[in-house]
């Protein structure tokens, strides 16, 4: 099976790390650990394996709005094509706790989406984690992106965490079009994995 690379989008730097805007980096390293995979020493890339298939994750080092100078020259070194690319972001579209699994149109305002389209064909996933904001009047945006996450959404986001997971896991096993139907089911059963088993990371 051809290799995949899950890429979680956020802004390096300690003053980021809590913020809404890093969800889909803490989205990755909660995967990035299921895999028993580890981002040692500063590492931004790291190899692993999931049911006999070469996975890379990555964690740009790159500001989100240039994200994709962070994402594209591994996969033209590695020859993986952009369809083989998940991309785990916050989205302010939805709300906390929820998630959509999508590909292609336009980047919804998401600076990080705008520079990945730029660098890679628009034939990537993305895994939208929700983080609110849009729907509520006079919300400075571009405060509620970078602000940091209160009490009761990183509960909320814990709470779900294995729903997000699980999703990372059955697009694998499923691709983008049979993942979708059903990780975005208005329903609010959990979403079971569909991998009985879990490689351990490869170096």
């Amino acid at each position: 099976m051809a290799p995949a690379v899950i890429a979680g989008l956020g802004n390096p730097g300690s003053e980021y790390a809590d913020t809404r805007h890093n969800v889909g980096r803490h989205v990755l390293a909660a995967f990035a650990a299921r895999l028993n995979a580890n981002f040692a020493g500063g590492a931004t890339a790291v190899r692993a394996a999931h049911g006999g298939r070469t996975l890379w994750l990555l964690k740009p080092c790159v500001y989100m709005n240039e994200s994709g100078r962070g994402i594209a020259p591994h996969l033209r070194y590695h020859r993986i094509p952009a369809g083989n690319l998940l991309v785990i972001h916050d989205d302010i579209t939805l709300e906390p706790g929820t998630m959509k699994l999508s590909t292609g149109g336009g980047d919804g305002g998401h600076n990080g989406i705008a520079s990945i389209l730029q660098n890679l064909p628009n034939t990537f996933a993305r895994l939208r984690i929700g983080i609110g904001g849009k729907h509520y009047p006079g919300q400075d945006l571009a405060a509620h992106v970078l602000g940091k996450l209160s009490p009761e959404e990183l509960a909320i986001h814990a709470a779900r965490l294995d729903n997000y997971l699980n999703a990372v896991e059955i697009w694998l096993a499923q691709g983008t079009a049979l993942a979708q139907n059903q990780i975005n089911k208005k329903t609010k059963t959990p979403i079971q994995q569909t991998t009985p088993t879990i490689s351990p990371a490869t170096t």
